[in-house]
């Protein structure tokens, strides 16, 4: 069965569907399917829709209003009056259209108050066009100005009123006034009386027969039970596929063999990459994409949960996150399929020339926005649990895109209940003092990674390396990253000119002197000691791009 998905010219979405060899593609759901009037925007502004189901869907301008532009509803209806000045009361006056109602565009919704009221708020409006008067459904009625008059549809079980505004000599017909929507009703056939005449002979007969016939059915639903469970156990592997092949379909990704992937790879030997969750090979898929297929090492979880946890990742979409095509659960075999980026890994470029300043002011913003979406605007929260520079992936423009979230829920590396993980999670020098104090796992686990990789970017000190101390005379000795920056800008404070000396050389002092003290002192806020001393991602995000246009 082939299906496609439009958004179609009179606004409505359908689902068109067409059988294998046929021509013909048949609506088999439509999102608005009892009343079109319904469609937003059906009709253009100071406009009415209406229904006839014989009929279909046809527009008309409110009264005092003609067309804007003839055939063309879309454009909407205009006045065919003018106001001296729409706030002189004398001059204007309401006129009740019943049947009518209007969706959106409310000036503010009154609550509980009189239909004097309403009109008197309306008429202090110079931008009011109408009120709507309802009931509450709870004894009151509330008032609804509207400074447009749009999604007008006539509804002929609408029970309140609506009120147009006008001027007080402009005249309307009855007709006018009245838009209820008339449907044409077939005349009502004859009634006919049957005479039926019932016979009381045999009933043991009659009896005797339900009798049997119950046990007809009776045995016939045990046969077809037994058919239907046999041929389930039979065909349970082909079934389960078909309905994994149905999920990814709808997800948008798709499952890819094993022999698939080793052909792509070229038998996996193009090597771009590799961690402690395995290794990762350049490919060339059957459609011509690059795509980078990550084979997990240490993989265990089976093939129903690893589709289901690849479902959830699936579906997670976001510019600064990486985006997953698909996935193969074969045997032993677990691997992911994900878009290939030409730049590589944050820590490939952190010594790059082209990764000057405002590229990495850029990294560190989207890289806030990726996580933050994973922590507070995903479906399922989700955190990252290793958020390292090699995690961190660089498009051809040089945008971060953050790579391998969730993946420890692939490689089922522990359950995770709430907050509780069963096992330490993450990269030695990036991981946050939470994991090996026995506190609870929250989001501010990957906040404290980030704050090491900003630190990092900025200082070009990797948390695992020797920190060249000039102090000491040129020896090279062992330094905590996070002491470390922290004694140098209360140092800074002091004399307000230690900040080169933080920098990485590699910057070869062109950066943008307001916006990296921002960045640093942001960066040690994200890796304070305490977890709740410490901003979420999205707050992270809002001090970051409130200096990001400053300089």
């Amino acid at each position: 069965m082939q299906r496609r998905m439009t958004l179609d010219f009179d606004g409505n979405l359908r689902v068109y569907s067409r059988e294998p060899g046929s021509t013909v593609w048949a609506v088999t759901w439509e999102a608005i399917s009892s009343i079109p009037c319904f469609i937003h925007g059906a009709c253009g502004n100071n406009s009415l829709c209406s229904y006839d189901p014989a009929k279909g869907r046809s527009c008309s301008c409110v009264p005092g209003y003609v067309p804007k532009i003839r055939g063309d509803w879309s454009a909407g209806c205009v006045p065919d009056f003018t106001f001296s000045d729409r706030c002189v009361a004398d001059e204007i006056r309401f006129v009740k259209l019943l049947y009518v109602d209007f969706y959106g565009y409310d000036y503010n919704t009154i609550y509980n108050t009189t239909l004097k009221k309403c009109r008197r708020t309306c008429l202090s409006l110079c931008n009011c066009r109408g009120f709507q008067y309802t009931a509450s459904g709870y004894g009151t009625f509330d008032c609804f100005p509207k400074i447009k008059l749009l999604n007008g549809h006539n509804l002929p079980s609408f029970t309140g009123e609506f009120f147009i505004k006008v001027p007080k000599n402009k005249t309307f017909t009855a007709d006018q006034l009245v838009k209820r929507t008339q449907y044409s009703c077939p005349p009502t056939p004859e009634v006919k009386v049957v005479d039926r005449t019932y016979s009381k002979k045999g009933k043991n007969g009659v009896l005797n027969f339900m009798l049997w016939f119950a046990c007809v059915v009776g045995g016939i639903e045990i046969v077809l039970v037994f058919l239907v469970w046999f041929f389930l156990i039979r065909n349970q592997q082909d079934v389960t596929s078909a309905h994994q092949s149905y999920l990814l379909a709808a997800t948008g990704f798709k499952r890819f063999t094993y022999d698939e992937l080793k052909k792509a790879t070229t038998n996996f030997s193009k090597e771009i990459g590799r961690g402690a969750g395995g290794i990762v090979y350049k490919a060339l898929l059957p459609d011509d994409r690059v795509a980078a297929v990550k084979v997990l090492s240490n993989a265990t979880t089976g093939e129903a949960d690893f589709l289901a946890e690849a479902s959830t990742i699936g579906r997670v979409n976001h510019m600064n996150l990486i985006e997953m095509w698909g996935y193969c659960a074969e045997g032993k075999h677990r691997l992911v399929v994900y878009e290939f980026m030409e730049h590589g890994s944050l820590a490939q470029n952190l010594s790059s020339p082209e990764l000057h300043w405002k590229r990495r002011f850029d990294i560190a913003v989207g890289t806030a926005k990726g996580l933050a979406y994973l922590h507070e605007e995903c479906l399922e929260w989700v955190l990252h649990c290793d958020v390292k520079p090699q995690n961190i992936l660089i498009d051809s423009d040089y945008q971060p895109k953050v790579a391998d979230f969730g993946l420890s829920k692939l490689m089922d590396r522990g359950k995770v209940t709430n907050s509780d993980f069963s096992r330490i999670r993450g990269t030695r020098g990036y991981m946050a003092p939470e994991w090996v104090s026995n506190l609870s796992i929250t989001s501010k686990v990957d906040v404290y990674s980030y704050g090491i990789v900003m630190l990092e970017m900025a200082t070009g000190i990797s948390p695992m390396t020797s920190i060249h101390s000039l102090e000491s005379g040129g020896d090279t000795r062992q330094i905590q990253l996070v002491p470390w920056a922290r004694n140098k800008v209360n140092e800074l404070g002091r004399t307000g000119s230690r900040l080169e000396e933080m920098v990485d050389p590699a910057l070869k002092g062109d950066y943008d002197r307001k916006k990296m003290e921002v960045l640093i002192e942001v960066a040690l806020r994200c890796v304070e000691e305490n977890k709740d001393a410490r901003p979420t991602m999205s707050q992270v995000v809002e001090m970051l791009l409130r200096h990001e246009n400053d300089g």
